[in-house]
């Protein structure tokens, strides 16, 4: 079907707050060339400790303008490149669209939690078992398209609200422990980015650089 499973739920849009204005944008609208590592073609994510209101605010507008920018790559792939892998091995960009849906989910109740229960532990879940699972792999694109613009628009307004003492509540990691909400909030800015730049890939093919 595609483009966009023919409109199915077509593109209901989601104003950001005006509290958010969205130049200089968080996102490379390109991948200027080809990545060395297709799993992190941003990079891996490396928390910086280093806070500001200023660094605070460019992650949560990452977070508020992310799924217009996702819908607006993901809507002109036909149904090839949604089945499309972005990497030998790796998640069709259908899977990808489903993953970051289920992954900011999670996060979204955890910061909820965070912010109303005393460090308490997250549940942790199979995100490869999950994609896995016949509304991943073969679900319409566009129901969470649509679920992530809504979730989004909720969750930057979580955001938008809280103090900067709200920022260092912890949420604990089963496996790394305690956690402040500052390393979530840069976290989930920069999985928002991570899995676009996988979108990018194949949605704006690059040739491999030419061998020196």
């Amino acid at each position: 079907m595609s483009p966009l499973d023919r409109a199915v739920g077509r593109a209901v849009p989601f104003p950001l707050p005006p509290s958010f204005p969205l130049p200089p944008s968080p996102f490379s609208p390109t991948l200027s060339r080809m990545p060395k590592d297709r799993r992190y073609p941003i990079g891996p994510f490396v928390f910086d400790p280093s806070i500001t209101p200023e660094s605070r605010a460019e992650s949560i507008r990452a977070i508020a303008e992310f799924p217009r920018r996702l819908r607006s790559t993901v809507a002109p792939l036909t149904d090839p490149q949604l089945e499309t892998p972005y990497r030998e091995g790796g998640w069709t960009v259908r899977q990808v669209v489903h993953h970051v849906v289920d992954s900011h989910v999670n996060a979204y109740v955890r910061f909820r939690w965070a912010l109303t229960e005393d460090a308490p532990t997250l549940k942790a879940y199979d995100e490869k078992a999950w994609a896995e699972l016949p509304d991943a792999k073969t679900g319409r694109v566009a129901l969470s398209l649509d679920l992530l613009g809504a979730l989004h628009a909720r969750w930057a307004a979580l955001l938008e609200g809280m103090t900067q003492d709200d920022f260092t509540r912890t949420i604990v990691h089963p496996e790394s422990g305690p956690q402040p909400l500052d390393r979530f909030l840069q976290l989930y800015a920069w999985h928002g980015r991570h899995h676009f730049a996988h979108v990018l890939l194949v949605a704006e093919p690059l040739s491999p650089p030419a061998a020196i």
